[in-house]
């Protein structure tokens, strides 16, 4: 089982939404350091979808698998609002878009799955490395508040320490990790259902 992102969301944050919280001054209406803070913000975006087991921001994904499995297919990085479509590749070598009255989503459950349709089953595939590719579209419309907060601390962290290693004494007790931060506000978020 793979996943692949056939068309990314657009950014979560604006720049100017991040240019406050960084304390930036923005006189002018830009700022030096804006295509760094857009590129810190598309990690700390990776990191939450990562982290979370969820998608941020209306995005295709395309699920591939080597054959249908005997039940329902587990559509992950939800939550799942459609799918686009389903397409395998028949004994004959042949790819077929199969009609979308040959499956259900299931979009109450967490993950969502695709299901056959009632009184079906799926086709026989090719025996070949991803035969079946289920084309869906998930990410949440909006941004809940604790993902919000958690990118925000990501980049303000990515912002004030720009190298991989410092200077510093790293082991002063001035620098713990921050109760209830970035990993205790995705929790809430988190797709616990794959751990």
């Amino acid at each position: 089982m793979a996943i692949k992102i056939i068309t990314p969301p657009a950014a979560l944050l604006t720049l100017a939404d991040l240019r406050l919280h960084l304390k930036l001054d923005t006189t002018g209406g830009v700022h030096a350091d804006d295509s760094l803070i857009a590129a810190q913000l598309a990690a700390a975006h990776e990191y939450c979808e990562h982290y979370t087991g969820r998608s941020y921001g209306s995005q295709t994904l395309e699920l591939a698998l080597d054959a249908f499995p005997s039940g329902p297919i587990q559509l992950p990085r939800g939550p799942v609002t459609g799918v686009t479509s389903v397409t395998y590749i028949d004994s004959a070598q042949v790819t077929v878009v199969l009609s979308n009255a040959m499956y259900a989503l299931d979009d109450y459950s967490a993950p969502a799955w695709l299901t056959f349709a009632y009184n079906t089953v799926w086709p026989d595939t090719l025996a070949a490395p991803n035969a079946v590719k289920v084309r869906y579209v998930a990410g949440a419309s909006t941004l809940p508040s604790a993902v919000r907060a958690a990118l925000l601390l990501i980049v303000g962290h990515l912002y004030e320490h720009r190298e991989s290693v410092s200077s510093g004494n790293l082991a002063s007790p001035s620098l713990t990790i921050v109760p209830m931060g970035v990993d205790a506000l995705l929790d809430t978020q988190r797709e616990w259902s794959n751990y």
